[in-house]
């Protein structure tokens, strides 16, 4: 939209639909439509896995033990940064499907056909993202994913099309609007941006695939970057000049923070199918083969399955892994009252760090059959549990700098559950950055150190309130033994004893 026409308006979409259209749940006889509620519940469940299985082609990669230390750095140079960029492309692609049904208050039988259209192009995006892991420096694999991306674009302009030809499916306060054109033209701008940039990236790919990937990774952060152009812009020409006041206020700007209902069942849905990769894999790896308890163990079926005992160990201290983490985002999220843009950005960050466990545990549990090599996988797992924690703790942080809008009163500075907060948040982060470095001291011990820690920290989350509340009264203890300050005054003075 250029500059010199219509005032564009200033669009934000606060909220979901629900608040706009109310807490109706029955079908509209009279016009055919019915509310998106259920249809959004079934999007955010396919896309939060669709978000966590793109980790299983990383998981499976088999390492041959005589090339470790080469096929580590190797997964971690191009199949994690890979994992990572198409993670965070799909949470982009979640934000953007659940920001255009805050604008499409209701939805017909043609506008649910569209959203399974949608829904089916994003399923076929980790078959595209193992074509990448697999081939990272052939064309075909960037080219079917830029070409998922673009079609996801095109069904979701169609939906937008669709919607504002029938104003009665449109948010009411776009559907009584005299500037519909204007809200759709904008709409439309910020839907096909991204798979704009991937039709450019789909052409690089033919030529030079490392432009491919940096437009891919453009579409992550070009909110982010939109903003600061636009905070640039300002600095350099000057504010511009507001919107006529017949133009209403209505946004729609993948800038703008998603509701903290919407930003916690996505998370919730990311834990829980984390939490179920770990024992699909024990099912997989972990289930005898009767021919071999018959002639390997005797037929003794507790013989065959105590060989896999390190598999089981690792499996229960990744579960307890998971769901301490959620545990602590539950927390977190407990005594937050509006996720801001920053604080979405860095949970995202979060997840896709959670999504990465499956790998740690197929890492801590293939140490019984290459323990030459468990220092590296230690390393690893410690590695991706520390970034899973520590942008939780970032997320606090940035709560923190925002504390009267974002936190409740228990939560902020000086309030009663703020130094309980920091250190339920820390503790993974703490725990696992000790391991890492101990590993690095006692390398001989990694796998103990890894296991121990494993075992100590879901423990430590039983006796964090009181460990919090001993230290506090330590400290102040400290503080009254402390002697009293010397008058400013005189610094020569000497101490007296303070009168009864």
């Amino acid at each position: 939209m250029s500059g010199s026409q219509a005032p564009e308006p200033a669009l934000s979409v606060q909220g979901d639909s629900t608040a706009a259209t109310g807490n109706e749940d029955t079908a509209d006889d009279d016009d055919g439509t019915q509310h998106s509620h259920r249809m959004l519940s079934f999007s955010d469940a396919l896309l939060s896995i669709i978000a966590t299985v793109m980790i299983l082609p990383v998981t499976h990669t088999e390492i041959s033990p005589e090339q470790f230390d080469l096929s580590i750095q190797r997964l971690l140079a191009t199949r994690i940064a890979v994992y990572l960029m198409t993670f965070l492309i799909v949470t982009v692609a979640w934000a953007a499907h659940t920001r255009l049904f805050q604008v499409v208050g209701k939805i017909d039988d043609t506008l649910a056909l569209l959203n399974l259209a949608c829904m089916m192009t994003i399923t076929f995006l980790p078959f595209t993202f193992s074509l990448m892991v697999a081939f990272p420096e052939v064309p075909l694999g960037i080219f079917l994913f830029c070409a998922c991306v673009i079609a996801i674009g095109a069904v979701q302009a169609l939906i937008v099309v669709y919607a504002f030809r029938l104003p009665h499916l449109l948010n009411p306060q776009i559907g009584r609007s005299a500037h519909r054109g204007l809200y759709r033209r904008h709409i439309l701008h910020i839907v096909l941006r991204g798979p704009a940039l991937c039709f450019l990236a789909a052409g690089f790919s033919l030529f030079f695939y490392p432009v491919s990937y940096l437009l891919m990774a453009t579409v992550v952060f070009l909110p982010y970057a939109s903003k600061a152009a636009g905070w640039c812009r300002a600095r350099l020409l000057g504010p511009r000049e507001p919107p006529a006041p017949s133009v209403e206020f209505f946004t729609f700007d993948l800038q703008e923070p998603l509701s903290k209902e919407r930003v916690e069942a996505f998370s919730d849905g990311v834990y829980a199918i984390v939490a179920t990769l770990l024992i699909l894999d024990i099912c997989e790896d972990n289930v005898p083969d009767p021919k071999d308890v018959e002639e390997k163990f005797q037929g003794s079926l507790v013989a065959a399955l105590s060989v896999d005992g390190p598999q089981f160990l690792a499996y229960f201290g990744s579960f307890a892994t998971v769901g301490l983490l959620w545990f602590a985002h539950h927390s977190l999220f407990l005594h937050v009252r509006k996720a801001t843009q920053s604080m979405g950005l860095l949970n995202t960050l979060s997840l896709a760090f959670v999504g990465g466990l499956p790998l740690a545990y197929q890492q801590t549990s293939a140490l019984a059959r290459r323990p030459r090599d468990e220092l590296e996988s230690v390393r690893v797992s410690c590695a991706i549990i520390f970034f899973a924690g520590v942008f939780q703790l970032a997320m606090w942080t940035a709560a923190l700098l925002h504390q009267a809008e974002t936190l409740q009163p228990a939560a902020r500075f000086g309030g009663r559950e703020h130094a309980f907060m920091c250190a339920k948040l820390a503790l993974y982060p703490c725990a696992s950055l000790l391991a890492f470095a101990l590993t690095c001291v006692l390398s001989r011990f990694s796998t103990a150190i890894f296991h121990s820690m494993q075992i100590a920290v879901p423990f430590a989350f039983l006796l964090l309130r009181l460990l919090v509340r001993l230290a506090l009264a330590l400290l102040r203890a400290l503080r009254r033994l402390a002697p009293p300050p010397r008058d400013t005054a005189d610094p020569r003075a000497p101490l007296l004893p303070t009168p009864c």
